[in-house]
């Protein structure tokens, strides 16, 4: 049943859910959305399972028509929220009638903003996910980005919405983060000062930069015996070092392997600040090790679960 119709898409918006996994060691991307975390804390916002499809919006300047009666939530780093042409607060859930309106904008900052919709976006499964892949031309609506006057669909709800989600459980988005990366698998093939550099210096992001990766700029890292590797594996978040010294920073749609060398990876939780950052902006890098890295996730993953549980538990008994 169609509940939604696209009245302008914006720059790109795409069907995303968590991935299609299984399938790197025959060349397919894992694709999915470029900031799990709000992507998983929209669905639960509507009552949906955490990887459920949902719009993907990159930039802003997205509008839509509610055709029927639903539930939806707007997440990501600053977006700009209306409901009927009315400023509402992003982060919490929502209920449309048929013929209500959504605009989603950017903010001051943030790249990428997620409309989760009650029951998820229905679209046909492709090697087990609902994910776009562009490039690929398959998944999600047709294989493509919305255009103007299509319609979604919307499958069948599974629990209970939720009210909204507090502040500590969403990614510390910031225009000019600090994140966090576990050094290797390729690390002794940077010099000691182009680790240093890596660690200590700021680096920009460059027009270079979509849902495959993000090239940045500043201090050119030195190999010890050249930038080429036997082609392995590429986990999301890794940090390619080509020929010209540039960390490139691989996401969603990254390839599954590649033939340079990884100084290290950023961590699965700071993974969303990074997908939310636009050219120009600037980051810093920190190493950690890889159970604090561990850790990290852990904890988040059981705050919000318990979280999730005591909201619908009060629910029950109102």
């Amino acid at each position: 049943m169609n509940a939604l119709r696209i009245d302008d898409p914006g720059p790109l918006t795409t069907v995303q859910d968590a991935g299609r996994f299984g399938y790197q060691d025959r060349g397919v991307p894992v694709c999915g959305a470029m900031d799990p975390a709000a992507l998983i804390l929209g669905n639960l916002l509507v009552g949906n399972k955490p990887g459920e499809a949902a719009l993907e919006i990159l930039f802003g300047g997205f509008r839509a028509t509610f055709l029927n009666s639903t539930v939806f939530a707007v997440t990501g780093a600053d977006p700009e929220v209306r409901h009927n042409g009315e400023r509402v607060a992003p982060w919490v859930s929502l209920t449309a009638a048929p013929g209500d309106t959504v605009a989603v904008d950017a903010g001051d900052f943030g790249a990428r903003h997620y409309l989760c919709v009650k029951g998820g976006v229905d679209v046909p499964l492709v090697l087990g996910s609902k994910s776009t892949y562009v490039r690929g031309g398959f998944g999600g609506h047709e294989g493509r980005a919305f255009r103007k006057g299509d319609m979604v669909a919307t499958g069948v709800p599974v629990d209970t919405a939720l009210d909204c989600i507090p502040r500590r459980l969403r990614p510390a988005y910031d225009p000019s983060p600090m994140v966090r990366v576990v050094l290797g698998p390729q690390a002794e093939r940077i010099t000691e000062q182009g680790l240093q550099y890596l660690l200590s210096s700021p680096y920009t992001v460059t027009q270079r930069a979509d849902r495959m990766g993000i090239m940045l700029d500043g201090p050119k890292l030195t190999h010890t015996r050249g930038a080429d590797i036997l082609s392995d594996g590429i986990a999301l978040g890794s940090i390619q070092v080509p020929g010209e010294g540039l960390p490139f920073i691989l996401m969603a749609d990254r390839a599954t392997t590649g033939g340079y060398v990884k100084a290290a990876t950023v961590v699965t939780r700071d993974i969303p600040l990074v997908a939310q950052l636009l050219p120009g902006a600037v980051l810093h890098f920190c190493a950690v090790t890889i159970e604090e890295a561990r850790e990290a996730h852990l904890k988040w993953a059981f705050l919000v679960k318990r979280f999730v549980e005591r909201q619908r538990a009060q629910k029950k008994t109102e």
